[in-house]
């Protein structure tokens, strides 16, 4: 657990959403922004992440994402330990070093990601003079970026975001006077599994939509062009750092619901469509059969989840897409709602299908929440690792956070797989009381 100063808590109701937020400062309980290497790293696949940190960070990055044998691991730790920290090593000649070794051992690596598990200050190294030094030695060979996924400056869904704001500044610029260089039309931002790309691609085709991307790319060298003409999608509410490097780029977001859920994933194409001038009945033609589909598959999970409650600590920043989709479409009855920041803009859309009694919380004072949440005694929790245990002890049924974030839930065909992942502990849960 982390210590911040604390404030007052407050409750603002002035903002855009015309809603009562809970405004903590306090105690609060996450994972830091190095867990984003779990996805990452499956993701960008010639990519490799270096951590420079301390061993407790290397144990946690093994840790989350588990010993892989069949494969090897695309991330590592370029360990700091006291010897470093007393200036009795040159930091920049060891990581010289270790890079030299890295990439020598491993030819395949085409972007290498200098990740710092703690601000500069504490590592006594600036990671982003080092990656503007390496990238002279090795360039065109491999790009060399830099981001910070220190857990006092992060939670952990944050780390996603300074990765990929990251590589959003080497997206290429458009040169004037060369009309072969056209910018994509629409990027889709956001980390997403490749079977759900995949089907995210053929509805585009169905669509009309032919000049399109994701980002990140699965290869480091299809970073696509950007530039006043490319309109993007967030699949993700923690990507601000990422969408104002877009955005200062000359991309415009086009406003929309998160794609989780059959009526987040309608109304995300739709708001595609509409910024593509597509026709209603092109756009009709292409979804029914997905969403008539996704509606039978939900049926089942709606049986076990319509009328139970649930609480969210603020960890993944997923919170509110979630509750949205839990409540409107299975039924279930909500109670608080934490998120550790909320985006007014980008989660407009998504306040406003949301019940109007419903509490928001934004940020953490942990021991204040845990007794909302004993006093509600909701039939399900979801929040982090740290707080599952206890309360798992104490009779309550939780659902981890991070398991949603490098799960594929977004689409259609993921509807009812997302529905599953919260009507499996309940009916768990209740095998076990019989």
């Amino acid at each position: 657990m982390n210590r911040v100063i604390p404030l007052q808590p407050s409750v603002s109701d002035c903002d855009s959403t015309d809603r009562a937020i809970l405004k903590e400062r306090g105690q609060r309980e996450v994972f830091c922004g190095l867990t984003g290497i779990i996805w990452l790293h499956r993701k960008i696949q010639d990519a490799f992440f270096l951590v420079v940190g301390s061993r407790t960070c290397a144990h946690l990055v093994q840790s989350a994402a588990g010993v892989m044998i069949f494969a090897e691991p695309r991330f590592a730790t370029a360990i700091i330990d006291d010897h470093d920290l007393a200036g009795l090593a040159d930091a920049n000649e060891e990581l010289d070093r270790v890079v030299d070794q890295l990439l020598t051992r491993r030819p395949d690596i085409k972007m290498l990601f200098l990740v710092g598990s703690c601000p500069s200050e504490v590592i006594k190294l600036d990671l982003s003079r080092a990656a503007e030094r390496l990238s002279k030695t090795y360039t065109p060979r491999v790009r060399i970026l830099n981001y910070s996924g220190s857990g006092i400056e992060t939670t952990f869904t944050q780390g996603e975001d300074a990765c990929l704001a990251s590589l959003a500044k080497e997206i290429p610029q458009v040169a004037k006077n060369h009309p072969h260089e056209k910018e994509v039309e629409l990027l889709v931002v956001g980390c997403l599994a490749d079977v759900v790309e995949d089907q995210f691609s053929r509805i585009f085709n169905e669509l009309g939509i032919h000049s399109y991307a994701f980002f990140p790319p699965r290869r480091s060298g299809d970073i696509p062009r950007v530039g006043s003409q490319t309109k993007y999608l967030l699949v993700q509410p923690f990507l601000t750092d990422t969408a104002r490097t877009l955005e200062e780029l000359g991309a415009k977001r086009i406003p929309a619901p998160f794609p989780l859920g059959i009526e987040g994933s309608e109304s995300w194409l739709r708001a595609a469509a509409n910024a593509f001038g597509i026709a209603d009945e092109r756009f009709e033609k292409a979804i029914a059969p997905k969403r008539e589909r996704a509606k039978l598959a939900l049926e089942r999970q709606r049986t076990i989840l319509n009328g139970r409650t649930i609480f969210f600590f603020p960890d993944s920043q997923l919170e509110i897409p979630l509750a949205r989709f839990l409540h409107r479409e299975l039924g279930m009855q909500l109670t608080e709602i934490g998120m550790p920041y909320i985006h007014r803009q980008h989660l407009a859309e998504e306040l406003a299908l949301l019940p109007k009694d419903v509490a928001l919380s934004e940020g953490q004072d942990v021991e204040k929440q845990l007794d909302r949440c004993r006093n509600y005694k909701p039939d399900m929790v979801v929040c982090g690792l740290g707080l599952a245990n206890p309360l798992e002890a104490e009779g309550m049924t939780t659902k981890w956070s991070i398991e949603l974030v490098f799960t594929p839930i977004q689409g259609f065909d993921q509807a009812a797989d997302l529905a599953e992942l919260f009507a499996r502990p309940l009916v768990r849960r209740t095998k076990l009381a019989a």
